[in-house]
């Protein structure tokens, strides 16, 4: 359900490990380019799909008799779109999130958005996390990823589902700190993409990258996750793959913001989602919730609000208070 890069490459991934795959999409061009010409040029250029996707723009049509449904629409439109499909949803399906964000009106996770939108048990509600640049894997780059689910059965036949020559699910049974790993490395990306868009160099870049870890790792634990997960493909993995590589979008974005571009202008010229601009103040608010210390959440935070001029990101960061390091 959704047809944007990531659900379009995950759609791909399924096909190839041996399931053929109904895609909605809320365009009816891209649902034809799909169809007729096995490409999203929207999304994926040139690359083509296999002939086991097909598409629709009719929900009920994606939806009827599907024992797995991926939810891979921007976070903040989740609960709105659940809302729309609640009546068409097969019994009994496992409902796999691709989604990395924060609801900002509730601060719940995606997995809490579908259990409490939808009523589903959450024995039947999987995550996909981890270094998901969507590209890459469309190329059919190898991969390593991990599938969360608080019931390891579910995990475990979510990632029999994904499976194949280069797409390599691990399973996992910590939802929290999977799913705050996908959603809190964007806002760290967004700062890195900052540093980057102001001059800065790999000392600068690597030293938000790690403290951003710490971050992100005290966050997850405070809300009921574990360290290893943290450590894991779905933290370490996906932050550094997030903060690094120029096909992240809230690495673009942050760049563009340390150039000087507003955050309309970055949108207008973007033109895709970029989770960690909707998620981070919902982020911000659950760590003061837990009273836990997010300072380069809170400084994106003031950047985006118009409070902090980007050009004094770094040096706010580097006069606060002295510390441990493990503190």
């Amino acid at each position: 359900m959704g047809s944007g890069s990531w659900g379009t490459t995950f759609a791909q991934v399924v096909a190839d490990a041996g399931t053929p795959v109904m895609l909605w999409s809320r365009r009816e061009e891209v649902a034809r380019a799909i169809n007729e010409q096995h490409r999203n040029p929207d999304y994926l250029g040139e690359l083509r799909l296999p002939t086991a996707v097909r598409a629709t723009t009719d929900p009920a049509e994606a939806l009827r008799g599907a024992a797995f449904v991926v939810l891979a629409v921007p976070a903040q439109s989740l609960r709105d779109n659940l809302a729309a499909w609640r009546e068409l949803m097969p019994a009994g399906a496992v409902l796999i999130s691709l989604m990395k964000g924060i609801e900002r009106s509730t601060g719940l996770r995606m997995s809490q958005v579908i259990a409490s939108e939808l009523g589903w048990p959450s024995e039947r509600i999987a995550v996909v996390s981890g270094p998901n640049l969507a590209i890459e894997i469309a190329g059919r780059q190898p991969t390593a990823t991990v599938v969360a689910a608080s019931s390891l059965p579910t995990a475990e036949a979510v990632a029999g589902l994904t499976a194949n020559a280069y797409f390599r699910p691990y399973t996992n049974e910590d939802v929290i700190g999977v799913e705050f790993g996908g959603a809190v490395k964007n806002v760290i990306a967004l700062a890195v993409g900052m540093a980057s868009g102001l001059g800065l160099g790999d000392n600068s870049k690597a030293s938000i990258i790690t403290r951003g870890l710490a971050e992100t790792t005290r966050l997850a634990l405070a809300a009921g996750g574990r360290q290893q997960t943290l450590a894991g493909l779905a933290g370490l993995g996906d932050l550094v793959a997030t903060c690094a590589s120029p096909l992240s979008r809230n690495r673009t974005v942050g760049e563009l913001l340390g150039q000087g571009l507003s955050l309309d202008e970055v949108v207008r010229q973007t033109k895709q989602t970029a989770e960690g601009v909707k998620s981070c103040a919902a982020i911000l608010a659950l760590g003061e919730e837990l009273g836990i210390d997010l300072p380069i959440t809170e400084a994106v935070v003031n950047v985006l609000d118009g409070r902090l001029p980007v050009a004094e990101l770094p040096a706010g960061l580097l006069s606060r208070k002295l510390k441990s390091e493990h503190q």
